[in-house]
């Protein structure tokens, strides 16, 4: 595996697997690092569609406002590498801040009314900067396909919104969320949680799973959907909710009609002590919740 620091470099090394007659189909999973079995999947869905895979790896501060954890956000590069290795990636781009952003970057990528939905309503400016940094990778490393995770849903629906307004020619991956034994999805934040936090976080997942048991036994209305989901996370009072809500997947818009349309998604995110986590789950009324 290469590790690469320079997006010029890094650029220079993705054209070489395009050129010629036998052109190479290049994956990019880009991450924050510390990583867990979540991001490998995605490492091996892009290893089984494309012929090559790039991972990066930047903990990007323009997504983090000014009271949030990018001091502290884990960060096990060496690790990374390791585990990175033995899944034969390709190529690793690990730049710096400063290679991201020099000195006197001005232009940002705004997804405004998605990006204000959800985590951005609360996490003001977080999607613009998920947006200007993966559009930058997507520029640098020009990639067929880039995977990411169902987990971060809202994520999910910005950069389509982003990808089809912005003419990206990629495919826009979205592989099952990976949780552990527990059921918690994993997330790089969960290794902030101590023993007990970890207990109460699983509140989440339980919420989730109560409100798919009830449209698999034929639920409809979405007053109660969000009332049992309510309920359920109350049952912690450990948990401090962000939100807990019933959205269009695509747009993220609150839904109004008191009937679920034909796909739903159920978002959660809560604080669990200084740690924030979010969760979610698609209700589809085509059979497979019914």
């Amino acid at each position: 595996m290469q590790i690469i620091s320079s997006p010029l470099a890094m650029r220079a090394a993705c054209k070489a697997y395009q050129r010629g007659s036998a052109q190479q189909t290049i994956g990019l999973v880009p991450t924050m690092g510390a990583l867990h079995e979540g991001h490998l999947s995605l490492v091996r869905a892009s290893r089984k569609s494309c012929d090559r895979t790039v991972v990066s790896i930047f903990v990007n501060p323009l997504q983090f406002g000014p009271a949030e954890d990018l001091a502290r956000y884990p960060r096990t590069f060496q690790q990374d590498c390791l585990l990175l290795e033995q899944e034969g990636v390709d190529l690793l781009f690990a730049p710096s801040p400063e290679e991201m952003y020099p000195p006197g970057t001005e232009t940002i990528v705004d997804v405004p009314v998605i990006g204000a939905r959800l985590d951005g309503a609360s996490r003001p400016g977080h999607f613009r900067g998920v947006a200007t940094v993966v559009a930058k990778l997507f520029n640098i490393v020009q990639p067929g396909c880039a995977f990411f995770g169902e987990k971060d849903a809202a994520q999910v629906a910005v950069l389509r919104k982003m990808v089809r307004d912005l003419n990206f020619d990629l495919n826009l991956v979205v592989c099952p969320t990976v949780r552990e034994s527990s059921e918690l999805a994993m997330s790089s934040r969960n290794r902030y949680l101590s023993e007990t936090e970890r207990i109460e976080a699983e509140t989440l997942s339980r919420s989730l799973r109560a409100v798919m048991d009830i449209v698999r036994q034929g639920e409809r209305r979405t007053s109660v959907i969000r009332e049992t989901l309510s309920k359920e996370l109350m049952h912690s009072n450990v948990l401090k909710i962000d939100y807990a809500d019933l959205v269009d997947p695509d747009t993220l818009e609150t839904l109004d009609e008191d009937t679920l349309p034909a796909e739903t998604l159920v978002a959660v995110a809560a604080w669990i002590g200084t740690t924030r986590l979010i969760d979610n789950c698609t209700l589809r009324i085509d059979g497979a919740n019914a």
